[in-house]
């Protein structure tokens, strides 16, 4: 599932649940705004995206409920964990995606962080909802994915 990252990007952490629970409708990239403890722990990887999502809030966007853990080194001047982090996007892209999440059952979660050219990436994309057999369906179609590569390999 997880893509490969293109050349010049160094993934930092990836959210695997999200393609777990929901559909992946639509991607997008997008700079985060960021104290410098924490781009520090981001280099040592010191984040959770498990149960983050983006809010749209006066034209602007919002990532809330990423983790990244303080920085082992950092002193009184430390970020708060949890704190919310601005998304750096364009007004028509976040008109766009207020548009998406006002329609019913959408929701926007990021995909994953990375570094391209020396500054953090977020990839987020607009989902909707699995239900209990939409997930029971991708979790069989991947087990006979499996197994055929498997056949294909004793084959050989």
């Amino acid at each position: 599932m997880a893509t490969k990252p293109a050349t010049g990007e160094k993934l930092i952490a990836s959210n695997k649940k999200a393609f777990h629970e929901y559909f992946v409708l639509d991607k997008l990239e997008s700079g985060i705004a960021l104290t410098g403890t924490e781009v520090k722990s981001l280099r040592e990887a010191r984040v959770n995206l498990k149960d983050s999502y983006v809010e749209v809030k006066g034209g602007q966007a919002f990532l809330v409920g990423m983790h990244i853990s303080p920085y082992t080194h950092g002193n009184r001047e430390n970020h708060e964990p949890e704190r919310t982090r601005k998304l750096l996007m364009h007004r028509r892209e976040i008109e766009k995606l207020h548009v998406q999440l006002t329609e019913k059952g959408l929701t926007i979660v990021p995909l994953r962080l990375y570094f391209k050219g020396g500054r953090v990436k977020a990839e987020i994309a607009v989902v909707r909802g699995k239900k209990l057999y939409d997930k029971r369906e991708t979790e069989k179609r991947r087990e006979a994915d499996r197994e055929t590569a498997a056949a294909k390999k004793l084959a050989r």
